[in-house]
């Protein structure tokens, strides 16, 4: 658990050791975010990376978006690629210790790629940071679970049995939408806080 530390994921991105990257946001996110109408909800990105979700929300005018990430880097990289937005809402900590509260999580497989020891205390925490009604949304993978990775993979079962006792289970389904190399590995979820 120790492994995947700050260090451990700074110096992926100092080496561009980021093959998980693809250089733009994920399509079934940006569809998500497409029939989204209330942009003033507040966003959290936890284990954000280089954020292109959070670029994607910026420029289609949501404002209240936090994103969060353990490495600095691509924290920089973001503010860098969008020198307008507030650097207050660039944080770099660890999700777990972080105390705000959302409308919504948007998650980017953020949770496939902590050690599997954290994902009671993920789903845990991020019922704990959503508002009352706030929804946990975005994308699992779906291939065995391995001890090697990250990321580590997932499937429908684990998913509902983690977190089906503080959130109702709105979607849970493969991607169709899925990028080519990503395509059958993907699941969309809408989990709205109980």
């Amino acid at each position: 658990m120790s492994e995947y530390n700050k260090n451990y994921w700074e110096n992926n991105y100092q080496t561009n050791q980021i093959g998980w990257d693809m250089g733009y946001a994920s399509p079934p996110i940006t569809k998500y975010i497409d029939q989204l109408v209330n942009k003033n909800i507040s966003i959290l990105i936890p284990g954000a990376g280089n954020a292109y979700e959070a670029e994607y929300l910026f420029q289609n005018g949501f404002k209240n978006i936090t994103v969060l990430d353990i490495a600095k880097q691509p924290l920089e990289n973001l503010k860098n690629r969008i020198p307008a937005f507030p650097i207050e809402n660039l944080i770099q900590g660890d999700f777990f210790k972080h105390q705000q509260k959302y409308d919504l999580i948007l998650e980017q497989t953020f949770y496939c790629a902590i050690s599997p020891q954290l994902r009671s205390k993920y789903a845990t925490k991020a019922y704990e940071l959503l508002k009352i009604k706030g929804k946990l949304t975005g994308l699992l993978f779906d291939f065995p679970l391995t001890e090697e990775g990250p990321p580590f993979g997932g499937a429908i079962e684990e998913y509902i049995n983690t977190f089906s006792k503080q959130f109702h289970i709105r979607v849970l389904k493969s991607c169709y939408n899925s990028i080519k190399p990503r395509l059958g590995r993907e699941l969309f979820i809408i989990f709205e806080k109980k």
